[in-house]
């Protein structure tokens, strides 16, 4: 009987561990960073593409987990819906399923936000919104105890003005609009800046910030300490910016941004060292204030890179032409195609999580339950969650997640795609895709590109997927 006993207790420990070991940080509440950079594609950072210098995220994703086949969705306003609720955009209705200055989110509805601050947690926004650009369906309306920012979309980085119209100005403080808009400091110094003081407060409680740059977004413009001088071509070197050699995100140490020739492309490549070095002295800020080890940071971009842009939306808004940097696969920003959904992505918490990169697709759409398991929290209807709690594979090795990911872009709804294990189902058209015959099959496996149409080959793959894409479907509204 003692013996059985004792066998027991030694089963019983085992389990526990093997629990602690998944999850070793419920008795933990970590101060939790989510960071979501704006049109920062996947060939824009350093571990993925040499030529771009971004040596703090480097070090970060180096130190964490690395995602190998990250997805955001194709545009700024349905990513954010997606990260923020832990649901597909399709289910709020078809004003979430492009960039969006209305209302998208009912009153009450749960988010990042609310969860946190059910769990005892400060809840910061710090930056940009874009899920409603009016105060009244502002951030702190949904869960947040402080924001600061602007509630509208891309703005000027000077001047922080959205595009002519009702929401041209929107940079507030808690909603409330903040006279003179900040003007002169670059949006991304004022962000940061903001991101630093609220770290630095004394907190008697874990906290959350949703970090959400404007940067590289257009319009580009990186003037330096030359602040009355509008980024512009010298008019005596047209392949040289004005004031370029004596703009410090214009030269790295490593001479990569000034090798690169294009001017455009060099522009580029500025603002996204300028994003490196604002979140680089956030890190800093963090370690200053003993607060490190016990920060979760988790980063992503909220769509694939914009590559034309004609100018003249925003205060000081250049024309640019292909000024991105080349990906190893098709699509852009607002394509259902790789390159339009397939972001940078990581995870680092020092001495939690330990540094490994994962195969296995990952989407911001799982970032409320994963974070969800890491906090504890279970008052979760994961029936209504769209995304998948990422903690076993964070937190051990295993490496299978078996799921679904599902797109839709536009408001007349004529991209969709959905991926199940190496296989992507992909309709580009005006109407909705209704039978298998509709759509275009690839294995992202083996064409990341999406060249091989592999549909006429293998017909009972796109039957099974299509059967997945229709059930979700009917889950929108």
């Amino acid at each position: 009987m003692k013996v059985r006993i004792f066998m027991m207790l030694v089963i019983a420990l085992f389990i526990s561990m093997l629990k602690s070991c998944v999850n070793p940080q419920k008795d933990i509440n970590p101060n939790i960073i989510v960071i979501i950079a704006d049109d920062q594609g996947w060939a824009d950072i350093g571990y993925n593409n040499p030529a771009v210098y971004t040596p703090n995220l480097d070090r970060l994703a180096s130190e964490g987990i690395t995602f190998r086949q990250h997805y955001s969705m194709p545009q700024c306003t349905p990513t954010r819906i997606a990260l923020f609720t832990g649901r597909y955009p399709g289910r709020f209705g078809k004003e979430g399923l492009q960039a969006s200055n209305e209302k998208v989110l009912p009153d009450g509805t749960f988010t990042l936000a609310s969860m946190f601050s059910e769990a005892g947690y400060d809840t910061f926004l710090c930056g940009k919104w874009h899920m409603g650009s009016s105060p009244e369906c502002g951030p702190n309306n949904y869960g947040f105890n402080e924001s600061y920012g602007s509630l509208a979309g891309a703005i000027g980085m000077y001047d922080h003005r959205y595009r002519e119209g009702e929401y041209g100005v929107t940079w507030h403080r808690n909603h409330k609009i903040i006279k003179g808009y900040e003007n002169g400091v670059h949006a991304t110094d004022l962000v940061a800046g903001e991101a630093r003081k609220y770290i630095r407060r004394k907190h008697n409680k874990p906290f959350f910030m949703y970090l959400a740059f404007h940067a590289p977004h257009t319009p580009l413009d990186e003037r330096g300490d030359f602040v009355d001088q509008p980024t512009q071509i010298n008019p005596e070197d047209t392949l040289r910016w004005i004031n370029e050699e004596k703009i410090k995100w214009f030269n790295d140490p490593d001479g990569k941004i000034q090798s690169e020739e294009d001017p455009e492309k060099r522009l580029f490549l500025a603002a996204v060292h300028h994003l490196d070095h604002a979140i680089g002295s956030i890190v800093k800020t963090l370690k200053e204030t003993g607060l490190h080890q016990n920060t979760l940071i988790l980063y992503t971009s909220d769509n694939g890179p914009q590559v034309n842009w004609p100018g003249n939306a925003y205060p000081d808004d250049l024309k640019l032409t292909d000024f991105n940097q080349e990906l190893p696969m098709k699509g852009y920003k607002t394509d259902v195609w790789e390159g339009g959904i397939n972001v940078p992505g990581f995870v680092t918490w020092p001495g939690k999580l330990y540094p490994k990169s994962i195969d296995v697709p990952t989407h911001v759409v799982d970032f409320l339950p994963t974070l969800a398991s890491i906090i504890g929290y279970e008052k979760i209807d994961s029936n209504v969650l769209d995304g998948t709690d990422l903690s076993p594979v964070l937190f051990s090795d295993d490496s299978s997640i078996e799921r679904d990911l599902y797109w839709i872009w536009n408001k007349e709804t004529d991209r969709w795609a959905l991926r199940y294990e190496d296989w992507k189902i992909v309709n580009y058209g005006t109407e909705e895709p209704n039978v298998p015959e509709d759509w275009q099959l690839f294995n992202i496996g083996k064409d990341k590109k999406e060249e091989q149409d592999r549909a006429t080959s293998h017909p009972d793959i796109v039957k099974e997927l299509h059967s997945m894409f229709l059930k979700q479907r009917a889950k929108d509204k």
